[in-house]
C-alpha cells in the first residue's frame, strides 16, 4: 500500500515529495523538539528545493488546524462514545492527546502542505 509514487507515502514518511528518496527533515524524530522545524535545503537526489519561497510553510498552519481537529474528533469518538467517559474526562483526553501529538501534527501538516504543490516524478531521481 505505502510505496514510492503514492502521496500518502511521502506524507507519512516525510520524504521528498518529488522523488520519495530521502527525508526532508534533518532529524527524522519529531520529538527532538529543538529540531522539529529544521529541514534540509534541497533533496540530495533530485535537487528539489523544499522551501519554495520565504514563509512557504505558514500555509501549513491551516492544514495543522484540520489535522488537529481530526485527532480531537478521533479521541472524542473513542473516549466519549466507545468508553462512555464523561464530558470533562473526554475534554481532558483531547487536550492531552493534542499536546502529546503536537510534533507529529506539525510534521504531518508540513508534509501535506508541500505535497499539495509538488508532484511525484519517477524520472526525478538523478544525483547531482
Amino acid at each position: 500500500m505505502l510505496k514510492k509514487g503514492n502521496k500518502l507515502y511521502s506524507i507519512l514518511t516525510g520524504s521528498c515529495p518529488k522523488c520519495h528518496s530521502e527525508s526532508m527533515y534533518e532529524k527524522s524524530n519529531p520529538y527532538q523538539l529543538g529540531s522539529i522545524f529544521k529541514m534540509k535545503e534541497r533533496c540530495s537526489h533530485c535537487n528539489t528545493k523544499y522551501k519554495i519561497e520565504p514563509s512557504f510553510f505558514y500555509g501549513a498552519m491551516y492544514v495543522s488546524y484540520a489535522v488537529g481537529i481530526a485527532f480531537a474528533v478521533a479521541v472524542f469518538v473513542i473516549a466519549f462514545l466507545i468508553f462512555d467517559a464523561g464530558l470533562l474526562n473526554t475534554f481532558i483526553a483531547i487536550v492531552i492527546t493534542l499536546i502529546v501529538f503536537l510534533p507529529i501534527i506539525i510534521r504531518l501538516s508540513r508534509n501535506i502542505w508541500i505535497n499539495i504543490f509538488i508532484k511525484y516524478d519517477p524520472k526525478a531521481v538523478t544525483v547531482y
